[in-house]
């Protein structure tokens, strides 16, 4: 298991009380997440992590949003006994997962719980990174869809499965994609984007000239600065707009 992590209010100055990982379990499995609590916050931010599981990335991004002055959760798909230092790992976490919506949905629904207890305010964005940009959507068009004000995917999947659809009544989505993607291609975003179009939906998408895929995870090769900032800005106006406090 995971050690805890206490970060002192002092950390974020005036504007996030603390953090801490967070032991959970479902159907006896042992999960781990992370909550970033903001002093006054203005709304709840869900974070689903990449393929590679729930890592200081997603912690890093959990303690921008408090800094914001948003509550954050980072939620555990895997689960603590999931190998993922491998892509071979990789592949076989998110493929059982892909293979089984009902188990992907039931993960995401208790990730979900364990955020809305601690928080303080209900309105919620939820957000994804790769993997979990495609959990995000699978989220959106679930019967969960209405728990969150909108969905953010950051370079994420967008293929809607055999089975599912898009109604038109989901909240409002935003789409942040690299041009130079290879692994989710500009095919699969006008795929998407018609699929939206033609249900009726609220979105935006904004695609990054020059960014490949995880295009916005530090210190990897992949790392964009210019995509990440842009992106970043974007998902902070779409907060403003959908979480008002």
């Amino acid at each position: 298991m995971r050690a805890a992590t206490i970060i002192l209010a002092s950390t974020f100055a005036a504007t996030s009380a603390w953090a801490e990982d967070v032991p959970y379990t479902i159907d006896g499995e042992a999960f781990t997440g992370y909550w970033a609590e903001a002093a006054d916050p203005k709304g709840l931010v869900v974070i689903v992590h990449d393929w590679d599981g729930m890592t200081d990335y997603e912690r890093q991004r959990a303690d921008m949003l408090a800094e914001m002055g948003y509550n954050a959760f980072a939620l555990d798909m895997f689960g603590n006994d999931t190998p993922t230092d491998t892509v071979d790992h990789r592949r076989a976490a998110t493929g059982a997962l892909y293979q089984d919506r009902e188990r992907m949905r039931a993960l995401l629904q208790a990730g979900v719980e364990q955020a809305r207890e601690r928080s303080s305010v209900d309105e919620m964005v939820v957000k994804g990174y790769c993997f979990g940009g495609a959990v995000a959507l699978e989220m959106a068009r679930s019967d969960m869809g209405d728990l969150a004000r909108g969905y953010a995917t950051f370079h994420g999947g967008l293929n809607t499965p055999e089975g599912q659809s898009w109604n038109g009544d989901e909240p409002p989505l935003l789409v942040l994609h690299g041009g130079a993607d290879t692994s989710i291609t500009m095919q699969d975003v006008a795929t998407l984007a018609t699929e939206l179009e033609e249900s009726g939906n609220t979105y935006t998408i904004e695609v990054y000239s020059n960014a490949p895929h995880a295009f916005t995870v530090f210190g990897s090769d992949r790392y964009q600065e210019r995509a990440d900032a842009a992106s970043w800005e974007a998902f902070s106006q779409f907060l403003g707009d959908q979480l008002q406090g």
